[in-house]
């Protein structure tokens, strides 16, 4: 059997750790290029060592040294800093998983690409940011890009085999978060301890957070449109309590295809993992009839304007998901540092954009990498200009 050589942008993360764990239940299947995380460097090593990786990086070169002493003895190389975490993108390897959070995971997504990877693509900011840079990206390259958020990839099982031109529709469910059930008053009060607390996932901080803002469905809104290229006007939120249904797609006939599965991320990450074959995972098995009932609301654009702003990202294209995202993680900063409200986050996001809308540049067709990246810093300036102002 040939091995398949894998490596992991983010692995000391919720995904990062559920790809390995699903690695780790067939080491013999896979050789592990390189891995890569943050601060946890104790976890980051304990990992590489374990499965034999040829290099552990962490985006801190402050971390360095600690990692050295981790990994010493154990045959592993580390190293630190933005350049090594592109050269361990760009190493060989045959399926690479993004899942570093934010911005910071475009440049070694689009390194993977060049490099003719498959990519499992879980980090949604690179196309929101740069959907079209990603798509051409993988094009020149050979590459393909697979998605890993639960909902693209029902979106995405639920097409094989299908036309896109005969789609109508696709639903993207939403759990509403941790304040589904608030009176929408009382959200301007909801601390950042009450907002991390998700009813249905377990997820790091900050996902959670945007799960409870929605801003989180609104990236996933902006990706299903970069993604599979499908108009605004076809693209929709659903509240799903239970999880269970992470997307549908409806088509010319009428029909409504639903991806149907238990809230567990090993999920999508093993479809990706083993595409194209279809491999037994060690997730829940569903029993309906004891399940009982599933339940739906309205995405409520009252109680989680994201989404709204999410549509107007959507019809502007261009760098406006740039500026979008990064608003969004200058004002997540914010109210995780009890600067702002709740609440106030959205008014954050759609204040920069709006004095952004205007400047020169931001609709540009045609994006690249220093482009994305001059808009996600201007747009970073401009939120904490509007966070200081009040």
């Amino acid at each position: 059997m040939t091995l398949r050589r894998v490596t992991i942008l983010g692995a000391t993360g919720s995904i990062g750790q559920n790809t390995i764990d699903l690695i780790r239940r067939d080491p013999d299947a896979y050789r592990v290029v390189a891995l890569t995380g943050g601060r946890n460097v104790g976890q980051l090593a304990a990992d590489a060592a374990e499965l034999g990786a040829e290099v552990a990086v962490t985006c801190h070169e402050s971390e360095l040294p600690a990692l050295r002493a981790a990994l010493a003895g154990s045959g592993v190389e580390a190293a630190a800093g933005q350049g090594a975490l592109i050269e361990a993108a760009s190493r060989p390897a045959d399926w690479v998983m993004s899942a570093i959070v934010g911005s910071a995971g475009l440049a070694p997504g689009l390194a993977a690409l060049r490099s003719g990877a498959t990519l499992a693509l879980a980090n949604k900011e690179s196309m929101v940011c740069a959907g079209p840079l990603m798509l051409e990206t993988a094009r020149a390259h050979g590459a393909r890009i697979l998605p890993v958020d639960s909902e693209h990839s029902a979106v995405f099982q639920a097409l094989i085999g299908e036309d896109i031109a005969a789609v109508e529709r696709v639903i993207v469910t939403a759990s509403g978060g941790a304040f589904r059930d608030w009176p929408v008053e009382r959200l301007a009060s909801a601390t950042p301890e009450e907002a991390a607390t998700h009813p249905n996932w377990a997820m790091g901080q900050r996902i959670t957070i945007d799960s409870a803002s929605m801003f989180n469905k609104a990236l996933e809104l902006i990706e299903t449109r970069e993604f599979f290229g499908l108009a605004p006007n076809q693209i929709e939120a659903l509240v799903h309590p239970e999880s269970l249904i992470h997307a549908l797609v409806g088509f010319a006939d009428g029909a409504l295809m639903a991806h149907v599965g238990p809230p567990d991320m090993r999920h999508a990450i093993g479809f990706a993992l083993h595409w194209p074959e279809r491999r037994t995972l060690p997730v829940q098995r569903l029993d309906l009839a004891a399940l009982g009932q599933m339940t739906f609301r309205p995405a409520d654009e009252t109680r989680w304007p994201a989404l709204r702003l999410a549509r107007e990202v959507m019809e502007a294209r261009g760098l406006a998901g740039a500026v979008f995202n990064a608003a969004k993680e200058q004002a997540l900063d914010a109210f995780i540092a009890r600067q702002i409200g709740f609440t106030r986050m959205t008014d954050v996001v759609a204040e920069t954009l709006d004095r952004l809308s205007a400047r020169d540049g931001l609709d540009d067709a045609v994006i690249d990498l220093d482009k994305v990246l001059s808009a996600d810093h201007v747009a970073r300036v401009t939120a904490r200009e509007v966070i200081a102002q009040g």
